[in-house]
């Protein structure tokens, strides 16, 4: 067990590094949930008259982390779709959400601005609430003036394209829903954390019914390009999903992820002591629901891959599959124990790193990339590679150069910020923090993957963490605060809000 679940840790990072994945590959394959990819050349993409625009699909999943198979996050992860889907793109291995927490991840994705640009660190604003988002079109937006259609459907902004921002959609496919759920809890109170094999069949499921619209209109012809969001739930709380999904995984013999006790020995005892909304580690251990917790995930994560096979394998028998551009990403990563902590709203690897694939149309086929990038960088990539000739003010940085070449150097690295004042710098090999009152952490994840070794205090490694200090945000945002936003009336988020935080004051 100990050699296995130290191989797991030992992340992947080379798409075809070890035979489960290429398993997995080979079953997708048989399957045809692949998606078409035109050859095409090194250079950009083909804009010319000659050549229509591509269509783009935009695939968003919540709270899904690295335990996907081609990322070997989870050694027991079934994902054979969003596996073979990487590898018919571009799979990018080290990208990272700008914020981990829903709502504020997502508005900087749609808005293509850091959290240190709009001031969203938190649950509470929607993206027409916050004044500094009132001159930032939506992609939606963008794509709608470029002459696009567009449709949504699921959790694509948390708020939903609500007020102003309704106009950004022509069709929604679905509703913002999260699933079916039982009329008492069946695993853990309260019942946002609950988990459990419900409800029978994936039809009862709105994320499959979603799936099953945006393949319908996939089957459609279309003479106007259209930008098509894909909002799935699954695998985020209460982890409610068919039990044929639960039968896959045997909780008894499951792999544990490695949460020892010591690795918080050197942390800033600041983050320590934050007020996690979520389950202490601790309660988790003592009420023996650890296992189930992890069955849970896996199986949630496993029931999202089959949405995701739906869309794209509609999209493979359609009449654009050779004219589509495939966007997949998670808005933030979770933790389930790793650093004695559950769920996100942490700084470290668990909580912000992110599937995220290009695939489709003039996209280099089974490619990755490990360079540090963001998903802010998703919106600009997007304008570059369908050719709109749209000049904005966006924090994020094309990944064409990276589309194009791997190994292309990326000369910012992935930023997130936690709360406000607490920001990480991702690079390539390191991981940098610091926190509002000053403390650091440090880690090189050329030896140490799992960020148990904190060099933030050795001297050796001072002018790294120096050079990495250049990165943080100068003059950030302040925090919008909920109570402030125009659309705020929640007593219940507020009261939450003002009781919570990273630090203890």
């Amino acid at each position: 067990m100990k050699i296995l679940y130290s191989a797991w840790r030992t992340k992947n990072t080379g798409l075809f590094s070890n035979a489960r994945f290429l398993g997995s590959i080979f079953l997708s394959q048989l399957l045809a949930l692949t998606i078409s990819s035109t050859p095409h050349r090194a250079g950009a993409a083909d804009t010319s008259e000659d050549s229509p625009r591509p269509n783009v699909v935009m695939i968003c999943i919540d709270d899904l982390n690295d335990w996907v198979g081609y990322l070997g996050g989870h050694p027991e992860a079934k994902t054979p779709n969003i596996d073979a889907l990487a590898a018919k793109g571009m799979a990018f291995t080290n990208a990272h959400c700008a914020v981990p927490v829903c709502s504020p991840s997502r508005i900087s994705i749609i808005s293509g601005l850091h959290p240190t640009t709009h001031g969203s660190y938190e649950l509470g604003p929607s993206y027409t609430s916050i004044e500094r988002l009132d001159d930032a079109p939506t992609i939606h937006a963008t794509f709608r003036k470029a002459g696009y259609q567009t449709l949504s459907g699921g959790k694509v902004l948390h708020h939903g394209f609500k007020n102003r921002l309704s106009k950004d959609v022509d069709i929604i496919l679905h509703g913002r829903h999260g699933g079916p759920r039982p009329n008492e809890p069946m695993n853990w109170n309260p019942r946002v954390w609950d988990y459990g094999p419900f409800p029978e069949t994936d039809d009862q499921m709105d994320d499959m019914k979603l799936a099953l619209a945006a393949a319908e209109h996939l089957q459609q012809p279309s003479e106007t390009p259209f930008f098509m969001t894909v909002g799935f739930f699954r695998p985020h709380v209460p982890m409610y999903v068919p039990p044929r999904w639960f039968s896959m995984f045997d909780r008894a013999s499951l792999i544990l992820p490695q949460a020892p006790l010591q690795d918080m020995s050197d942390i800033p005892t600041n983050f320590q002591n934050m007020n996690q909304i979520a389950p202490g580690h601790q309660k988790v251990k003592q009420s023996g629901k650890w296992r189930g917790f992890v069955q849970a995930y896996l199986a949630s994560t496993a029931f999202v891959d089959h949405c995701v096979g739906t869309v794209i394998d509609a999209l493979n028998r359609g009449p654009h599959s050779k004219n589509t551009l495939v966007v997949l990403w998670s808005d933030h990563g979770f933790h389930l124990g790793e650093k004695q902590h559950w769920a996100k709203r942490t700084l470290w690897e668990e909580s912000t790193r992110v599937p995220l694939i290009f695939a489709g149309r003039d996209i280099h086929v089974g490619q990755t990339c490990d360079q540090p990038v963001s998903l802010i960088d998703i919106y600009p990539t997007l304008i570059d590679r369908c050719g709109l000739k749209e000049t904005l003010a966006l924090d994020g940085i094309s990944l064409t150069q990276q589309l194009q070449n791997p190994e292309s150097p990326r000369k910012q690295p992935a930023v997130i910020s936690s709360f406000e004042g607490n920001h990480a710098v991702r690079t390539k090999d390191w991981r940098y923090i610091r926190y509002r009152d000053g403390s650091e952490e440090l880690y090189d994840h050329r030896n140490d993957q799992n960020e148990f070794r904190n060099l933030a205090e050795n001297s050796d490694f001072e002018s790294i963490r120096k050079n990495l200090a250049t990165f943080l945000p100068v003059n950030p945002a302040p925090e919008v605060k909920p109570e402030a936003s125009r659309e705020f009336n929640n007593k219940d988020l507020r009261n939450r809000r003002r009781s919570s935080g990273p630090v203890q004051r």
